[in-house]
């Protein structure tokens, strides 16, 4: 079941940071990818894809966490992700810790600043054992990547914890709570059943796992410009084998590395990951989905990641 529209959105806790590239699919199968937009107001983007998609599903990606950590959910006797997203999760659970007191199983995120804050004292107020039980499965180090940040750690550039809470309390969990026909992605079945079934497919992601496969190389970081635009060729050619028709402003925006200010990256992550969602929806690559009931419920996954 192909999607009629491929959608990822580079995520962020500030709007201005926050970028949607898209894929259409045409009348001749083949999808036409655009240059990346802000993701502008939340509460309209849902319209904003329907209206692209027409009849067709939407399959929409984000590089923020869609579940939680199984350790941390055993301690707070959550069974299921999703219905703890729309039921459980509240204002509390939301509120980052400012101090190691007020950290708790049902005020997980933390800290609010830095200043004499450490993980030892989020394991201890969440009564977990090592920085491990604050990682997912997938989060984990690869034979091909470092790992992911911790969720439930709000603190440093690499943090996640402050974009998955608006990401679940602003986006997800409204649409859930409305009605919106809107399946999260494994927790309630593969992707193609999925796809199926509902009007919009949502999808964790995670642009420094699409960087292997796009066979991408980011040496010297992917804040610099002349890094970005050093991985031209690479991009184009992979649109060109996987049959991607490419609007001319993206490929402008490709070959110039992304512009030279400072949103320029959140734009390139959010292509790369566009790019690694449609090498997936064009079967290029596997979904990676797992049989495991923990990843299923619980701690979910990242689109394209091997098991």
């Amino acid at each position: 079941m192909l999607p009629s529209v491929v959608a990822h959105s580079d995520w962020s806790l500030h709007p201005k940071k926050r970028w949607l590239a898209l894929a259409t699919r045409q009348a001749d199968g083949h999808y036409h990818a655009r240059a990346s937009e802000p993701v502008g107001l939340l509460g309209k983007l849902w319209a904003r894809l329907e209206d692209e998609a027409g009849d067709g599903p939407v399959l929409l990606g984000f590089d923020f966490p869609i579940g939680i950590p199984s350790a941390y959910a055993a301690r707070a006797g959550i069974a299921d992700f999703r219905a703890a997203l729309v039921g459980t999760f509240d204002e509390c659970f939301y509120r980052v810790a400012e101090q190691q007191g007020e950290i708790s199983l049902k005020r997980p995120f933390y800290p609010m600043r830095s200043g004499g804050r450490s993980w030892q004292q989020l394991l201890a107020g969440l009564g977990l054992g090592s920085w491990s039980d604050l990682l997912r499965r997938c989060d984990r180090r690869s034979p091909t990547r470092a790992a992911a940040c911790a969720l439930f750690w709000t603190l440093g550039g690499q943090q996640v914890g402050k974009a998955a809470i608006t990401g679940w309390r602003d986006l997800l969990a409204p649409a859930l709570r409305n009605g919106l026909d809107l399946a999260l992605w494994p927790f309630q079945g593969s992707l193609d059943q999925l796809l199926a079934r509902h009007r919009f497919v949502v999808a964790e992601t995670y642009p420094a796992e699409v960087y292997r496969h796009l066979e991408l190389n980011l040496k010297g970081g992917k804040r610099k410009q002349g890094v970005r635009r050093g991985n031209a060729p690479s991009l184009l050619e992979w649109a060109n084998a996987a049959g991607v028709d490419l609007d001319p402003s993206l490929v402008a925006e490709i070959r110039s590395g992304f512009g030279a200010d400072a949103s320029g990256d959140d734009r390139f992550d959010a292509v790369v990951g566009l790019f690694g969602m449609l090498n997936v929806a064009l079967g290029r690559r596997p979904s990676g989905e797992s049989d495991d009931d923990v990843v299923r419920r619980i701690e979910g996954w990242i689109l394209g990641q091997a098991g």
